[in-house]
Protein backbone atom coordinates (compact mmCIF):
# COMPACT_ATOMS: atom_id res chain seq x y z
CA UNK A 1 0.00 0.00 0.00
CA UNK A 2 1.48 3.40 -1.37
CA UNK A 3 5.39 1.83 -1.46
CA UNK A 4 4.96 1.73 2.59
CA UNK A 5 7.39 -1.15 4.52
CA UNK A 6 4.41 -1.11 7.28
CA UNK A 7 1.81 -3.49 7.89
CA UNK A 8 -1.17 -2.81 9.58
CA UNK A 9 -3.11 -4.99 11.98
CA UNK A 10 -6.57 -3.07 11.43
CA UNK A 11 -8.88 -3.46 8.64
CA UNK A 12 -9.73 0.38 7.71
CA UNK A 13 -12.56 -0.55 5.94
CA UNK A 14 -13.82 -2.89 8.42
CA UNK A 15 -17.26 -1.78 10.67
CA UNK A 16 -17.22 -1.94 14.38
CA UNK A 17 -14.39 -1.05 16.58
CA UNK A 18 -10.72 -3.00 15.94
CA UNK A 19 -7.94 -2.08 17.09
CA UNK A 20 -4.02 -3.84 16.46
CA UNK A 21 -0.39 -2.41 15.52
CA UNK A 22 1.10 -0.78 12.52
CA UNK A 23 3.96 -3.02 12.37
CA UNK A 24 7.06 -0.93 11.75
CA UNK A 25 9.92 -3.25 10.70
CA UNK A 26 12.94 -3.37 12.89
CA UNK A 27 15.65 -5.46 12.56
CA UNK A 28 18.02 -5.85 15.24
CA UNK A 29 20.84 -7.73 16.87
CA UNK A 30 18.33 -9.58 19.53
CA UNK A 31 15.56 -9.83 16.74
CA UNK A 32 16.68 -10.28 12.98
CA UNK A 33 12.85 -10.17 11.84
CA UNK A 34 11.46 -7.71 14.66
CA UNK A 35 8.81 -5.15 14.47
CA UNK A 36 8.01 -2.01 16.39
CA UNK A 37 4.39 -1.74 17.42
CA UNK A 38 2.70 1.57 16.79
CA UNK A 39 -0.91 0.66 18.26
CA UNK A 40 -4.20 2.16 15.91
CA UNK A 41 -7.66 1.98 16.45
CA UNK A 42 -10.36 2.10 14.09
CA UNK A 43 -14.12 2.54 15.00
CA UNK A 44 -16.44 2.69 11.83
CA UNK A 45 -20.39 2.87 11.73
CA UNK A 46 -22.76 3.86 9.81
CA UNK A 47 -22.46 6.89 6.81
CA UNK A 48 -20.47 9.72 7.68
CA UNK A 49 -16.89 11.73 7.67
CA UNK A 50 -13.36 10.38 8.77
CA UNK A 51 -11.49 11.79 11.53
CA UNK A 52 -7.76 10.73 12.34
CA UNK A 53 -7.15 11.87 15.83
CA UNK A 54 -3.01 11.28 16.93
CA UNK A 55 -1.02 12.01 19.83
CA UNK A 56 2.57 11.06 20.63
CA UNK A 57 3.88 12.66 17.75
CA UNK A 58 6.55 13.47 20.58
CA UNK A 59 6.84 10.92 23.21
CA UNK A 60 6.72 13.51 26.19
CA UNK A 61 3.71 14.90 25.77
CA UNK A 62 1.09 13.25 27.67
CA UNK A 63 -2.57 14.66 28.02
CA UNK A 64 -2.85 13.86 24.47
CA UNK A 65 -1.86 10.14 24.44
CA UNK A 66 -4.04 9.61 27.25
CA UNK A 67 -7.20 11.48 26.04
CA UNK A 68 -6.96 9.23 22.67
CA UNK A 69 -6.49 6.37 24.68
CA UNK A 70 -9.49 6.92 26.69
CA UNK A 71 -11.48 7.86 23.80
CA UNK A 72 -10.26 4.55 22.09
CA UNK A 73 -11.30 2.35 24.95
CA UNK A 74 -14.67 4.27 25.46
CA UNK A 75 -15.99 5.22 22.26
CA UNK A 76 -18.73 2.75 20.71
CA UNK A 77 -19.23 1.61 17.53
CA UNK A 78 -23.10 2.00 17.70
CA UNK A 79 -22.58 5.95 18.56
CA UNK A 80 -20.85 6.54 16.06
CA UNK A 81 -21.75 7.90 12.18
CA UNK A 82 -18.23 7.74 9.94
CA UNK A 83 -15.01 6.49 10.88
CA UNK A 84 -12.56 7.52 13.49
CA UNK A 85 -9.13 6.18 13.32
CA UNK A 86 -6.93 6.68 16.78
CA UNK A 87 -3.08 7.11 17.01
CA UNK A 88 -2.76 7.37 20.97
CA UNK A 89 1.35 7.22 20.23
CA UNK A 90 1.99 7.53 16.99
CA UNK A 91 5.83 7.77 17.50
CA UNK A 92 5.57 4.85 19.78
CA UNK A 93 9.39 4.11 20.85
CA UNK A 94 9.87 8.04 22.06
CA UNK A 95 6.17 7.56 23.92
CA UNK A 96 7.60 4.49 25.53
CA UNK A 97 10.61 6.23 26.35
CA UNK A 98 8.86 9.72 27.41
CA UNK A 99 11.14 11.31 25.03
CA UNK A 100 10.31 14.01 22.41
CA UNK A 101 12.34 11.97 20.10
CA UNK A 102 13.07 8.44 19.05
CA UNK A 103 15.24 6.28 21.78
CA UNK A 104 15.86 4.33 18.57
CA UNK A 105 17.24 6.17 15.90
CA UNK A 106 16.85 9.76 17.12
CA UNK A 107 13.81 10.80 15.01
CA UNK A 108 11.30 13.66 15.52
CA UNK A 109 8.48 12.91 13.90
CA UNK A 110 7.33 16.06 13.90
CA UNK A 111 10.47 17.13 11.91
CA UNK A 112 10.46 14.41 9.38
CA UNK A 113 7.33 14.05 7.48
CA UNK A 114 6.64 13.33 4.55
CA UNK A 115 8.86 10.89 5.55
CA UNK A 116 9.94 7.89 3.30
CA UNK A 117 9.24 4.47 3.18
CA UNK A 118 12.79 2.42 3.41
CA UNK A 119 14.23 5.11 5.92
CA UNK A 120 14.75 4.90 9.45
CA UNK A 121 11.57 3.31 11.91
CA UNK A 122 10.73 7.34 12.32
CA UNK A 123 10.71 8.25 8.90
CA UNK A 124 8.95 4.70 8.16
CA UNK A 125 6.09 5.86 10.15
CA UNK A 126 6.07 9.85 9.34
CA UNK A 127 5.66 8.44 5.60
CA UNK A 128 2.73 6.34 6.73
CA UNK A 129 0.75 8.68 7.93
CA UNK A 130 0.87 11.09 5.58
CA UNK A 131 0.59 8.23 2.43
CA UNK A 132 -1.52 6.14 4.11
CA UNK A 133 -3.63 7.12 7.07
CA UNK A 134 -4.58 10.96 6.06
CA UNK A 135 -5.73 9.92 2.65
CA UNK A 136 -8.27 8.47 4.39
CA UNK A 137 -9.27 11.30 6.08
CA UNK A 138 -11.33 14.16 5.99
CA UNK A 139 -10.42 15.71 8.92
CA UNK A 140 -7.46 15.34 11.42
CA UNK A 141 -5.97 16.84 14.90
CA UNK A 142 -2.62 16.04 16.18
CA UNK A 143 -2.56 16.77 19.77
CA UNK A 144 0.38 18.03 21.76
CA UNK A 145 1.54 20.16 24.52
CA UNK A 146 4.90 21.81 25.72
CA UNK A 147 7.12 18.61 26.35
CA UNK A 148 9.46 18.62 29.00
CA UNK A 149 10.78 21.63 28.31
CA UNK A 150 7.71 23.98 27.62
CA UNK A 151 4.43 24.51 29.31
CA UNK A 152 1.09 25.89 27.06
CA UNK A 153 -2.33 27.21 28.23
CA UNK A 154 -4.52 24.90 26.33
CA UNK A 155 -4.94 26.23 22.21
CA UNK A 156 -6.23 25.23 19.47
CA UNK A 157 -3.37 25.84 16.05
CA UNK A 158 -4.80 26.78 13.03
CA UNK A 159 -4.43 28.16 9.24
CA UNK A 160 -6.54 30.55 8.01
CA UNK A 161 -7.77 28.51 5.02
CA UNK A 162 -7.48 28.54 1.36
CA UNK A 163 -11.19 28.72 0.34
CA UNK A 164 -14.41 29.85 1.79
CA UNK A 165 -15.37 26.53 2.45
CA UNK A 166 -12.27 25.72 4.17
CA UNK A 167 -12.05 28.49 6.39
CA UNK A 168 -15.61 27.93 7.61
CA UNK A 169 -14.64 24.29 8.41
CA UNK A 170 -11.61 25.02 10.34
CA UNK A 171 -14.07 27.76 12.27
CA UNK A 172 -15.92 24.94 13.01
CA UNK A 173 -13.41 22.87 14.47
CA UNK A 174 -12.38 25.86 16.72
CA UNK A 175 -15.26 26.32 18.07
CA UNK A 176 -16.01 23.49 18.76
CA UNK A 177 -13.07 22.07 20.47
CA UNK A 178 -13.28 24.99 22.61
CA UNK A 179 -10.18 26.01 24.05
CA UNK A 180 -9.09 29.56 26.05
CA UNK A 181 -6.77 30.42 23.26
CA UNK A 182 -6.17 29.87 19.40
CA UNK A 183 -3.31 30.64 17.86
CA UNK A 184 -4.03 31.03 14.20
CA UNK A 185 -1.52 31.21 11.29
CA UNK A 186 -1.37 33.56 8.62
CA UNK A 187 0.89 31.95 6.03
CA UNK A 188 1.41 28.46 4.27
CA UNK A 189 -0.41 25.66 4.24
CA UNK A 190 -2.15 24.81 1.59
CA UNK A 191 -1.47 21.69 -0.85
CA UNK A 192 1.78 23.31 -1.58
CA UNK A 193 2.73 23.38 2.12
CA UNK A 194 6.77 22.55 2.54
CA UNK A 195 6.27 22.02 6.37
CA UNK A 196 7.63 18.58 8.17
CA UNK A 197 5.23 18.41 10.32
CA UNK A 198 1.87 16.44 11.05
CA UNK A 199 0.10 19.89 9.68
CA UNK A 200 2.02 20.01 6.76
CA UNK A 201 1.17 16.65 6.10
CA UNK A 202 -2.44 16.65 5.99
CA UNK A 203 -2.69 20.17 4.08
CA UNK A 204 -0.66 18.47 1.21
CA UNK A 205 -3.52 16.05 1.36
CA UNK A 206 -5.99 18.22 1.54
CA UNK A 207 -7.22 17.59 5.34
CA UNK A 208 -9.09 19.85 7.57
CA UNK A 209 -6.30 19.87 10.14
CA UNK A 210 -6.03 21.49 13.34
CA UNK A 211 -3.26 21.03 16.19
CA UNK A 212 -3.56 21.29 20.01
CA UNK A 213 -1.32 22.61 22.47
CA UNK A 214 -1.81 20.96 25.86
CA UNK A 215 -0.17 21.63 28.86
CA UNK A 216 3.52 20.22 29.22
CA UNK A 217 6.83 20.60 31.47
CA UNK A 218 6.15 16.65 31.71
CA UNK A 219 3.23 16.88 33.50
CA UNK A 220 -0.32 15.73 33.36
CA UNK A 221 -2.59 18.77 34.50
CA UNK A 222 -5.90 17.07 35.02
CA UNK A 223 -8.37 19.79 33.94
CA UNK A 224 -6.29 20.48 30.79
CA UNK A 225 -7.01 16.91 30.24
CA UNK A 226 -10.58 17.13 30.97
CA UNK A 227 -10.77 19.91 28.37
CA UNK A 228 -8.94 17.84 26.14
CA UNK A 229 -11.58 14.99 26.11
CA UNK A 230 -14.79 17.50 26.56
CA UNK A 231 -12.81 19.07 22.97
CA UNK A 232 -12.59 15.59 21.04
CA UNK A 233 -16.13 15.33 22.09
CA UNK A 234 -17.58 18.31 20.82
CA UNK A 235 -15.53 17.92 17.33
CA UNK A 236 -17.59 14.78 16.93
CA UNK A 237 -20.53 16.09 17.57
CA UNK A 238 -20.17 18.95 15.32
CA UNK A 239 -18.61 16.74 12.34
CA UNK A 240 -22.39 14.72 12.61
CA UNK A 241 -20.16 11.74 14.43
CA UNK A 242 -21.54 11.65 17.67
CA UNK A 243 -25.38 12.53 16.93
CA UNK A 244 -26.43 11.50 20.99
CA UNK A 245 -23.60 13.64 22.79
CA UNK A 246 -24.88 16.85 24.41
CA UNK A 247 -22.35 19.45 24.33
CA UNK A 248 -22.21 21.84 26.81
CA UNK A 249 -22.57 26.23 26.64
CA UNK A 250 -19.42 27.32 24.90
CA UNK A 251 -16.67 29.38 27.01
CA UNK A 252 -15.02 30.78 24.10
CA UNK A 253 -11.57 31.35 22.15
CA UNK A 254 -9.30 34.26 22.40
CA UNK A 255 -7.39 34.49 18.78
CA UNK A 256 -3.75 35.28 18.98
CA UNK A 257 -1.14 35.74 16.42
CA UNK A 258 2.19 34.73 17.51
CA UNK A 259 4.63 37.62 17.26
CA UNK A 260 7.83 35.29 18.23
CA UNK A 261 10.27 33.43 21.16
CA UNK A 262 12.39 34.90 23.82
CA UNK A 263 16.13 33.13 24.01
CA UNK A 264 18.06 32.67 26.75
CA UNK A 265 22.55 33.54 25.52
CA UNK A 266 23.21 32.31 28.59
CA UNK A 267 23.87 29.19 30.67
CA UNK A 268 22.19 29.50 34.61
CA UNK A 269 19.16 28.97 36.17
CA UNK A 270 16.31 30.67 34.58
CA UNK A 271 13.83 32.98 36.68
CA UNK A 272 10.97 34.12 35.08
CA UNK A 273 8.92 37.69 35.54
CA UNK A 274 6.00 36.89 33.91
CA UNK A 275 3.48 34.08 33.88
CA UNK A 276 0.96 32.74 30.73
CA UNK A 277 -1.27 35.03 30.23
CA UNK A 278 -0.09 38.17 31.28
CA UNK A 279 0.66 41.27 29.15
CA UNK A 280 4.10 41.88 28.06
CA UNK A 281 5.42 45.32 26.99
CA UNK A 282 7.94 45.59 24.45
CA UNK A 283 11.20 46.00 25.73
CA UNK A 284 9.91 45.24 29.27
CA UNK A 285 12.27 43.06 31.43
CA UNK A 286 10.60 39.53 31.43
CA UNK A 287 13.51 37.36 33.15
CA UNK A 288 16.64 36.80 34.77
CA UNK A 289 19.22 34.29 34.16
CA UNK A 290 21.58 33.90 37.05
CA UNK A 291 24.77 32.34 37.80
CA UNK A 292 25.20 30.42 40.96
CA UNK A 293 28.91 29.48 39.85
CA UNK A 294 29.91 32.94 39.42
CA UNK A 295 28.05 34.55 42.79
CA UNK A 296 29.22 37.70 42.26
CA UNK A 297 28.07 38.38 38.86
CA UNK A 298 24.80 40.26 38.35
CA UNK A 299 22.31 38.29 36.70
CA UNK A 300 21.67 38.38 32.91
CA UNK A 301 17.99 40.47 32.46
CA UNK A 302 16.00 39.51 29.88
CA UNK A 303 13.87 41.76 28.12
CA UNK A 304 10.68 41.68 25.02
CA UNK A 305 11.38 42.39 21.66
CA UNK A 306 7.26 41.96 21.43
CA UNK A 307 4.37 43.58 22.81
CA UNK A 308 1.44 41.02 23.14
CA UNK A 309 0.95 38.25 26.10
CA UNK A 310 2.90 35.43 27.24
CA UNK A 311 1.42 32.12 25.21
CA UNK A 312 4.16 29.34 26.68
CA UNK A 313 6.96 29.26 29.05
CA UNK A 314 9.85 27.28 29.75
CA UNK A 315 9.11 25.01 32.31
CA UNK A 316 13.12 23.84 33.43
CA UNK A 317 14.99 26.18 35.31
CA UNK A 318 18.57 25.26 34.00
CA UNK A 319 19.00 27.17 30.84
CA UNK A 320 21.72 27.15 27.82
CA UNK A 321 22.27 29.44 25.07
CA UNK A 322 19.65 28.95 22.85
CA UNK A 323 16.81 27.77 24.61
CA UNK A 324 13.22 29.06 24.39
CA UNK A 325 11.89 31.35 27.52
CA UNK A 326 8.88 32.81 26.51
CA UNK A 327 6.64 32.50 23.39
CA UNK A 328 4.78 35.96 22.63
CA UNK A 329 1.37 36.14 20.77
CA UNK A 330 -0.62 39.19 20.46
CA UNK A 331 -4.78 39.20 19.55
CA UNK A 332 -5.20 38.16 15.75
CA UNK A 333 -6.83 41.42 15.30
CA UNK A 334 -4.66 44.09 16.92
CA UNK A 335 -1.84 42.07 14.89
CA UNK A 336 -4.02 42.44 11.24
CA UNK A 337 -4.18 45.97 11.18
Amino acid sequence: MAGTSIASEVDFEATGKHAGFLRVPHSVHRSAYGWIGVPIVSIKNGSGPTLVIMAGNHGDEYEGQIAVANLARTLKSADLQGRVILLPMVNAPAASAGLRTSPIDSGNLNRLYPGDPSGTPTEMIAHYVEEVILPLADYAIDLHSGGSSLFYPPTLLRGMGHSAQEAEALMRLQEAFDLPYAWVFTSGGGRQSTARTAMGAANRKGVINVMAELGGGGDVTPDILRRTERGLKRVLHSLGMLPDYSPDATRGTRELNAQGSIYAYSTGLFEPLKEIGEDVAKGELVAFIHRPDTPEAEPEKITSPYAGIALCKRAMAQVKRGDALFQIASDARASSD
